[in-house]
């Protein structure tokens, strides 16, 4: 005769590696994600992508949301348009005067945004599109604007 407990036991166990196994296959999937678009657009380490956009060769885009803009600041001479904005090619419009042609960088956290942003835009008619895969944080790319020690500002309401 089996032993009651045991079944128990037996029933437990096997949730628990059904919960695990779903658990490594929703993490699986999540980090798959967070793999960035690929794109044939220029692409650029943030000390350059500073340099340009110090010298005005390019126009600097912060697509960060602001609450990332609050915690780290954005950097020098960029510009902060929240990527999920329901007016952000008009953001972008206005701030390249409505020349889709501009030189454009674009910067996130960790070049994931910025690299589908960068296909989107390029395909929305957007000819001068940068990336910067190694956003603001870093990425495999490379350390990252803050981790380079490149200049920020403070962001607060009147900065967008």
């Amino acid at each position: 005769m089996t032993d009651p407990s045991a079944l128990t036991r037996r029933a437990m166990l096997g949730a628990a590696m059904a919960v695990s196994v779903t658990g490594a296959t929703a993490y699986g999937l999540h980090r798959w994600r967070l793999i960035p678009q690929d794109h044939d657009a220029r692409r650029i380490d943030p000390a350059q992508a500073h340099s340009e956009s110090a010298a005005g060769d390019i126009h600097l885009i912060d697509i960060r949301r602001p609450d990332e803009w609050q915690r780290t600041g954005i950097a020098a001479s960029a510009i902060p348009i929240d990527m999920r904005r329901d007016d952000f090619i008009a953001a972008l419009d206005r701030a390249t005067g409505g020349d889709r042609s501009a030189p454009i960088a674009l910067i996130c956290a960790a070049g994931v945004r910025s690299a589908r942003m960068t296909a989107q835009l390029s395909k929305a008619g957007f000819t001068g599109i940068t990336d910067i895969p190694e956003g603001m944080s870093g990425s495999a790319a490379g350390p990252g604007w803050l981790k380079r020690d490149l200049p920020v500002i403070p962001w607060t309401q009147d900065t967008q």
